[in-house]
């Protein structure tokens, strides 16, 4: 088998610089894509207020290119900087990246495609990287792995609630009918399950006492099942903290930034000099 050949001293910097956060450099750029980031957000919003773009519209747009252009630039040189182009391409970052700089350029051609400029958001998830928060990392991971575990009871609570909102959404549309509003069982389905999540939008309201006296139930009953899940996953969530302090040791939480130069797998352990996912040497 033919050994891999080293890469250019320039991409191994450029890699150092925009995928790993623990140089002062890399820090630097972090901190500058995520004011960037933050700024472009910001543009989007002022974008959506009719007022204030069609005041300041030449403005916006020219905010608008030169952070789309920043963004094109960043996505070329981190498919650039690492062996496996395909591996950052296909990744959640690199499909959110992508999405966050093709609007203006597509809007040319589609219409209304600049929608998608609202992607851009989902890149702020990058905080968690670039400030290296370490106690939220830690949080975060817990709160995972308690949904995972909570999930089946979760899915069979649903499933036992949409029963029970199909059972009495029928008995809504037979007893109230179409002058109430209840003008089909799906309808009245809907009603229910609004009425169940204590929501209540209001439009649509029985008007007989038996209607009401149903409804009231459903009311009730509301309180109840928003406790539910919520009961059910604070219990796992206490299981993941206890298992996490058992023996009195607090569970180390890794937060090494590096991404690999060859498959660009973040995640390692701080003490790892290789990828746990392709076994390539990390950057020192």
């Amino acid at each position: 088998m033919s050994k891999q050949k080293p890469q250019a001293e320039w991409k191994l910097k450029l890699h150092e610089i925009i995928y790993e956060a623990d140089t002062p450099m890399g820090k630097l750029f972090d901190i500058l894509l995520f004011i960037i980031i933050i700024f472009s957000v910001i543009l989007i919003m002022l974008e959506s207020v009719k007022e204030i773009d069609a005041e300041y519209h030449g403005v916006l747009l020219t905010l608008e290119w030169i952070v789309t252009i920043f963004f094109t630039v960043e996505y070329i040189a981190r498919i650039i900087c690492i062996r496996k182009p395909t591996s950052y391409i296909f990744s959640f970052y690199g499909i959110i990246d992508f999405l966050s700089t093709i609007p203006l350029y597509l809007s040319y051609i589609l219409a209304g495609s600049q929608v998608l400029l609202a992607v851009r958001a989902f890149r702020l998830l990058r905080v968690f990287r670039i400030l290296k928060l370490v106690q939220f990392l830690g949080e975060a991971s817990q709160l995972k792995k308690a949904l995972k575990a909570s999930r089946a009871k979760i899915t069979v609570f649903l499933f036992a609630v949409l029963i029970v909102s199909v059972m009495l959404g029928t008995l809504m549309y037979i007893v109230e009918g179409d002058e109430a509003g209840f003008t089909s069982i799906p309808t009245s389905i809907y009603w229910t399950i609004v009425t169940l999540t204590t929501v209540g939008y209001g439009d649509i309201a029985p008007i007989t006492p038996q209607g009401q006296l149903i409804a009231t139930i459903i009311m009730l009953l509301g309180y109840g099942i928003i406790a539910v899940p919520t009961g059910i996953v604070t219990v796992e969530f206490g299981k993941q903290g206890k298992g996490k302090t058992d023996g009195n040791v607090q569970q180390y939480v890794h937060v090494n930034t590096q991404a690999c130069p060859n498959c660009s797998k973040e995640g390692h352990r701080d003490d790892a000099t290789h990828c746990y996912n392709c076994g390539s040497v990390l950057n020192e």
